[in-house]
Formats: C-alpha cells, structure tokens, sequence
C-alpha cells in the first residue's frame, strides 16, 4: 500500500469510527446516562462546549474561535501530512499524523454540525436530523463517553495539598477523536527522529 493510500485509509476509518460511535450514543442515551462495561470502563455520555477533557473558555465568543482554530490547525496538518508522504517517511509517522488529523475533523464535526442536525439530550435521546436542532451551525457539542475509573479512593494525609481529598483516576471522559489524537501523539514519539530530521550540517573548507 502507498503512504498516499494509507493515510486515506487512516483517516476514513478514523473519522467513520469515531462519528459512528458518536451518533450511536447520542441516539440511544440521554444525558449523564452510563452503562457499566467493567469496574473500570464505563460508557458515560456526557457533552461539552470547549477543549478537549471539557475545559471551557469563552463562552459563544471562545467556542467560535475553538472551532476556527480547528479549521486552520486541520489545514495545516493537512499540509504537514502532505509533506511528509512526499519525504516517503515511516509508515508509523504517516499513521500517526493521519490519526491526529482525524481526531481533529471528528471534533471539529461535532462543533460544526451537531447543533443542526440533533436536538438536545437532556432527560431524553435525541433524534438524529430533528426538526427543532438545540443549536447552531458552528455551535454543536462535543460528544464524549469513554470513561476509565481505574482507581477511586481517598488520598493519604501525607500527600501535599491534595492529601486527605477524594480522588478519581482517570477522571477525564473522553471521545474516539480524543484517543486518535492521543495515539497520533504517542506514535510522533516513537517514530521521533523520523518524524523530525535532523538536517545534516555540511562543513565548508
């Protein structure tokens, strides 16, 4: 498979995933509702207006410039992508960038569309192309459900500041776009030296 094929590949498969499990939740839960997979999983549907782990800025004026901003990192991402299939560099650093596009589009989907096309989910389903949308085009919500308590406990004394306090880890829900840009992240790590080159220097007699 060529890179240009591959990273196609990446990015349809990435982007139907995530908006697959997106709708299939928004349109079978409620609000706050949650299905428990294991003690440590749970599939929790929540939204948020912002960044990504429900941080918020801004109110309509900072979820405007979030969704523009996303507009212009995808096209430079987009770009960066391009660069590097032409460079012929890892596979894994093709994969990787194509996932953090992605992830980024998924969300960026949501912020766009999802006000128009679902109504709300407070204390009910929404239904999918609704005749009465809870939003506007650029003003959507960003669906979340993946939910990993790993550990819930009340913190030792000894620890400073935060010691004494109950606490969740991993506390953050999270979304399929979430977790590619996440990974994409990762894989730039690993494949770091092909990723970012260091440019030879010549010595000059």
């Amino acid at each position: 498979m060529s890179k240009k094929k591959l990273a196609i590949f990446t990015i349809v498969i990435a982007i139907l995933l995530d908006q697959i499990i997106k709708i299939y939740v928004k349109t079978n839960f409620a609000l706050g509702e949650e299905v428990l997979v294991f003690d440590w999983f749970r599939i929790h549907f929540t939204e948020n207006n912002g960044m990504a782990m429900g941080f918020e800025f801004g109110g309509k004026a900072g979820k405007l410039f979030l969704t523009l901003f996303r507009l212009v990192a995808v096209s430079a991402i987009i770009y960066w992508l391009i660069g590097n299939i032409k460079r012929k560099v890892h596979n894994g650093v093709i994969i990787a960038i194509s996932l953090i596009f992605s992830g980024a589009v998924g969300n960026i989907i949501d912020s766009v569309f999802y006000g128009v096309i679902f109504d709300h989910s407070n204390h009910q389903v929404a239904t999918l192309f609704a005749d009465k949308p809870y939003g506007n085009l650029f003003y959507g919500k960003v669906v979340d459900m993946f939910y990993f308590p790993i550990w819930q406990g009340t913190l030792p004394e000894w620890i400073p500041v935060i010691g004494g306090d109950f606490f969740t880890f991993f506390q953050y829900i999270f979304n399929p776009a979430d977790a590619f840009i996440s990974i994409g992240v990762a894989l730039l790590f690993i494949f770091s030296k092909q990723a970012f080159p260091k440019e030879e220097q010549t010595v000059k007699d």
